[in-house]
């Protein structure tokens, strides 16, 4: 079986986000990037399938910028097997993104891409569901744990309700939720030998992708300031400042 995962690169989940004081963005000089932890989480399934054999080779696709190469190597260094990267300075949008990984699907013909079930950037949780559906495959989103047999998967998912099972017919899309896995602590020697590894390059134009219409951010606001907390002497006080603002 070929694995082929999505990876994108993403502000570090640690790093305090700053907008621009025109409110055009986000400030990212000089900021932390790292790969998606929902992507990371991807990679770390398609790893163990391939150490459990069930999985013979393990691609890892990134979308972005040259400087997206760091997370591909991160990929590599976790145990894909090669990279490929699409380059791109330009900002690419959920439809896009499933327009390339399509062309890719079809190119490489895997029988499961993984991608994280969205990005912590945009929050957007489309691109994987968008990429089953250009592809007309089955899919699978938001995997707690996932069992292959032959032909099918079965895929717990996490829904609002609780849990759910489904089987799904391979080739497929799923998409991985938090608590699949942990992602494994990458080593120098993996490291060191990542950079050794083929990465595939390509642009857009290659691919010969339409780029989707683009949404246009028009501000970009940071949250309000939270107000200080109050301490209440009893119940009832709470109760009645929670009435004096409309909570109950």
């Amino acid at each position: 079986m070929k694995v082929m995962v999505s990876v994108k690169r993403v502000v570090d989940y640690n790093v305090r986000i700053q907008v621009k004081g025109d409110g055009s963005g986000v400030n990212l000089d000089g900021v932390k990037m790292s790969m998606n932890p929902f992507d990371e989480i991807a990679m770390e399934q398609a790893v163990q399938m391939k150490d459990a054999g069930t999985a013979e080779e393990v691609i890892a696709v990134t979308i972005g910028p040259a400087k997206a190469e760091e997370q591909l190597r991160s990929a590599l260094a976790f145990g894909a097997d090669r990279a490929i990267h699409v380059k791109t300075d330009e900002e690419i949008q959920p439809l896009t993104a499933a327009r390339i990984l399509a062309k890719l699907f079809e190119k490489e013909q895997p029988k499961v891409l993984l991608t994280g079930k969205q990005a912590i950037d945009d929050d957007a949780n489309q691109t994987g569901q968008m990429t089953a559906a250009l592809l007309d495959l089955p899919q699978a989103t938001f995997a707690s744990a996932i069992e292959f047999d032959g032909d099918k998967a079965k895929v717990t998912r996490e829904v609002d309700s609780g849990l759910e099972t489904i089987e799904v017919d391979l080739p497929a899309v799923i998409t991985t939720d938090l608590r699949l896995n942990e992602p494994r602590y990458l080593k120098l020697p993996d490291i060191m030998k990542a950079k050794k590894k083929p990465i595939d390059a390509m642009s857009v134009e290659d691919l010969g992708i339409e780029e989707a219409v683009k949404l246009n951010v028009t501000k970009t606001a940071p949250p309000p300031e939270r107000e200080p907390g109050v301490m209440v002497e009893d119940v009832n006080e709470l109760v009645s400042k929670m009435k004096d603002k409309g909570l109950v």
